[in-house]
């Protein structure tokens, strides 16, 4: 029975072959991590440019992604490469994207939005380069809706782990480097240059990996991938309900995320005033994996899809309002402990509904094929990539402006006005929990559970079967 499913597209995966694949995110989290958390922090009180003009600078590379990511979604359906259709670019878009990670922290010159900008743009056109083909990879494994479940778990587990070498990682190592010992000042510039090299480099090795472990099993016949094209990405939209439904999901949960994790140093630094616990509060929003994500399967089966997303985005939202309340009452702000359960809280929340969504994306991807006959992985996740980049730039965008809203002084390392504290904590805690609750109306409207979908991919391959 099992080789008939082998054969029919539902594959099972030993547990490198899962490990591997999950170093993909776990190489790319190490990077795309650092750069969303950390990266508007270095600007502003490290590289020198005003809050303001930074986020500007993160709403314009996310336009040039708006026309970018499609090319590279079509690209990727069209061809082939030998080395293989998607993990191929594990390889080719690693070697530049280590390049420009690296680029983008180091202060060589100072101040100048140009080199600002340069650098930015190739280190997000290359991180498209491999995202895209790496999100279409977790499609071509199998159409199993268990395997994908495992395969998400294991995924957003190692891709936790990257997050946590970030958060905690980082500003600890920069920390050490720094002459001063800080990470918010001009002299902590060689410390972020060498701590992004050894991220980089490690991140490469891991994409390697990722690629020798990974096989393409299903994917489109190449006379279908021959007729695809930019416009398919429209059709898709249009004609996906699912799609459209996790589309506005991903653009709110990323921007909720992106938001907090960019403001969470700030937070640490000037409305807590404890930079020795900022490694711990940032390390604390991917602590939560390693005991709730190999859960998931189990969650999932007893509570049902969206009720699993519902209860852990209010978990979320329970964790900020905490947070929210503690930095608020002055009796309590100095109970550090009391902050690093309301994160600890919060994160759970955002961990186990954010890391399950991916597993959704596979299946709008066959609910596509099941609809229109094309399997276009590429083409999908390039949309999905312009959402998640959508939300990363509101991320981005949001905080540089509030931060400029509120008159933040980047050049100050010790302190800031009360109303500048107040905008700080409403990137922390207000604005992202509105958004929770829009994202939970949001996935309320998701149609395909586990019966439905299995039922889709059975019907896709028995019509695969009858068409040769």
């Amino acid at each position: 029975m099992q080789n008939v499913q082998q054969a029919n597209g539902f594959y099972k995966l030993n547990w490198l072959q899962r490990i591997g694949f999950g170093s993909g995110d776990l190489a790319q989290n190490l990077i795309y991590q650092t750069i969303s958390m950390y990266l508007l922090f270095f600007y502003t009180n490290v590289y020198g440019l005003d809050s303001d003009v930074a986020a500007y600078m993160f709403l314009v590379v996310r336009l040039i992604d708006l026309l970018w990511d499609p090319l590279v979604g079509t690209f990727v359906d069209k061809h082939t490469p030998k080395l293989g259709k998607y993990r191929a670019y594990l390889v080719f878009g690693g070697v530049p994207l280590t390049a420009f990670a690296i680029l983008c922290f180091w202060n060589g010159f100072h101040g100048s939005l140009v080199y600002a900008y340069v650098t930015y743009v190739g280190m997000s056109m290359c991180y498209t380069l491999i995202n895209v083909p790496y999100g279409a990879l977790n499609a071509s494994l199998t159409r199993d809706t268990n395997e994908i479940t495992i395969l998400t778990s294991v995924r957003m587990f190692m891709a936790n782990t990257g997050g946590l070498a970030v958060a905690s990682g980082v500003p600890l190592l920069v920390a050490f480097l720094s002459p001063d010992g800080m990470t918010n000042t001009a002299a902590s510039a060689d410390a972020w240059f060498v701590t992004m090299a050894a991220y980089s480099i490690v991140a490469f090795l891991l994409l390697v990996f990722c690629f020798s472990q990974c096989r393409e099993r299903v994917v489109m016949d190449s006379s279908e991938a021959a007729d695809v094209k930019v416009a398919d990405l429209w059709m898709e939209f249009v004609h996906n309900r699912p799609l459209r439904v996790i589309a506005l999901f991903f653009i709110t949960a990323f921007a909720m995320m992106s938001v907090g994790n960019s403001a969470g140093s700030y937070y640490m630094v000037y409305n807590v005033h404890a930079p020795e616990y900022m490694a711990l509060f940032m390390g604390l929003g991917s602590v939560p994996a390693y005991i709730f994500m190999p859960l998931v399967p189990l969650i999932k089966k007893t509570v049902g899809k969206k009720n699993m997303f519902y209860i852990f985005l209010s978990i979320a939202i329970v964790g900020m309002a905490v947070l929210y309340a503690v930095s608020m009452v002055d009796a309590l702000k100095d109970q550090i402990w009391l902050i690093m359960v309301a994160q600890f809280v919060k994160s759970t929340g955002v961990i186990v509904a954010t890391g399950y969504m991916w597993a959704l994306v596979p299946e709008v991807i066959s609910y596509g094929e099941w609809k229109s006959g094309k399997r276009i992985a590429g083409i999908v996740n390039a949309l999905t990539g312009l959402f998640f980049k959508a939300g990363m730039a509101l991320g981005g965008v949001v905080p540089g402006l509030v931060l400029a809203y509120v008159g933040f002084d980047g050049g100050n390392a010790t302190s800031q006005t009360p109303f500048a504290e107040q905008g700080i904590l409403w990137l922390v805690c207000v604005i992202p929990a509105i958004l929770l609750i829009l994202a939970m109306l949001i996935i309320s409207r998701y149609e395909l559970d586990d019966d439905v979908i299995d039922k889709i991919n059975a019907e896709v391959e028995a019509r695969s079967k009858q068409s040769k």
